[in-house]
């Protein structure tokens, strides 16, 4: 099997390290199989997960455990306060940084995550588009905390965005609205114009996935575990640190739920339903990004030796 560079127009003098990346919805059995092939092949591991990358959210995120750490080198983990600004460009560069530094080390680097936007951005960059507007942030996150659907608004002033994103998708919705407002025209038509940075690397994406029904068993285990394993206080750790429960990472699937059982909004049982829902939502929302932004991308079960081999191959090409 032969692996062509990620961008049709690079030259060999153009690639740069290889990486092979690890996708695929939440609770596809990705990290075993990234730590089996990493532990087999001396390969180090780059985080893709947006809210692993939060110190602190440990349970709700599945992030790998110390043991697990121990076993192979994890990048990204634990790099930045939840109170702290952390955007899918921020991560490009320090993931950029971290699969150089592997090649250096004479390591090859395996991806792994189901937040595409930070794989995008990793593997193709992002375009550039106007800065921030801070104070305009404030105003629509003061409209979001008034009841104001930012949605909503987003399908009034930008309809083209809106159809691209999620209702929950906070973050993305703020920096579209923000667009619109600094420039007068749709994030999409910015996109669309400027397209995507030039590629930086040799890339060869790998898809993981499960039949529905199997997955949503999965997924159903898996937050019955997290609750076990003490989401709820990890949640109230963090308020207890002086974190705001309006921060993103705070709303993520696990931690806005369990911030509502902590005020007395939920019981148990309808915090971890509510998981369990919003984690089926977004395995689906996941499925449908990587199927059209990925359409490039080999498809594997959720089986050790099928990657391991692939792996091998591709980065012995």
């Amino acid at each position: 099997m032969s692996f062509p560079p990620s961008g049709a127009a690079a030259t060999s003098a153009d690639l740069g390290p290889k990486l092979l990346v690890l996708a695929g919805p939440t609770g596809s059995g990705k990290s075993d199989l990234a730590l089996a092939t990493a532990e087999a092949l001396g390969a180090e591991i780059v985080n893709a997960d947006s809210v692993a990358c939060y110190r602190g959210l440990d349970i709700g995120s599945a992030k790998p455990s110390p043991a697990d750490q121990a076993r192979v080198p994890h990048r990204l983990l634990d790099v930045v306060d939840p109170d702290q600004p952390f955007s899918a460009a921020d991560y490009a560069t320090l993931a950029r940084s971290a699969v150089e530094a592997a090649a250096r080390r004479g390591r090859p680097a395996l991806a792994v995550g189901g937040t595409g936007l930070y794989i995008r951005s990793l593997v193709k960059g992002l375009f550039a588009g106007p800065g921030r507007d801070d104070a305009f942030r404030a105003e629509l996150r003061a409209q979001a905390a008034a009841g104001v659907d930012l949605h909503a608004l987003l399908r009034r002033r930008d309809p083209a965005a809106a159809v691209r994103l999620a209702p929950g998708d906070r973050a993305r919705i703020e920096r579209a609205l923000e667009v619109f407002h600094l420039t007068g025209e749709s994030i999409v038509a910015h996109q669309s114009r400027h397209g995507l940075a030039e590629r930086f690397f040799r890339v060869l994406t790998v898809v993981v996935d499960r039949p529905v029904e199997e997955l949503d068993e999965r997924l159903r285990r898996r937050t019955k575990g997290m609750f076990e394993a003490g989401l709820v206080e990890e949640t109230a750790g963090l308020l207890a640190r002086g974190y705001d429960r309006s921060l993103p990472p705070m709303r993520s699937v696990g931690y806005l739920e369990c911030l509502r059982l902590l005020a007395g909004e939920l019981t148990r049982p309808e915090a971890e339903a509510a998981v369990q829902l919003r984690t089926r939502q977004l395995a689906k929302r996941q499925r449908t990004w990587f199927r059209n932004q990925s359409p490039e991308a080999l498809r594997l079960p959720p089986e050790p030796e099928p990657l391991l081999k692939l792996a091998r191959d591709f980065w012995a090409s």
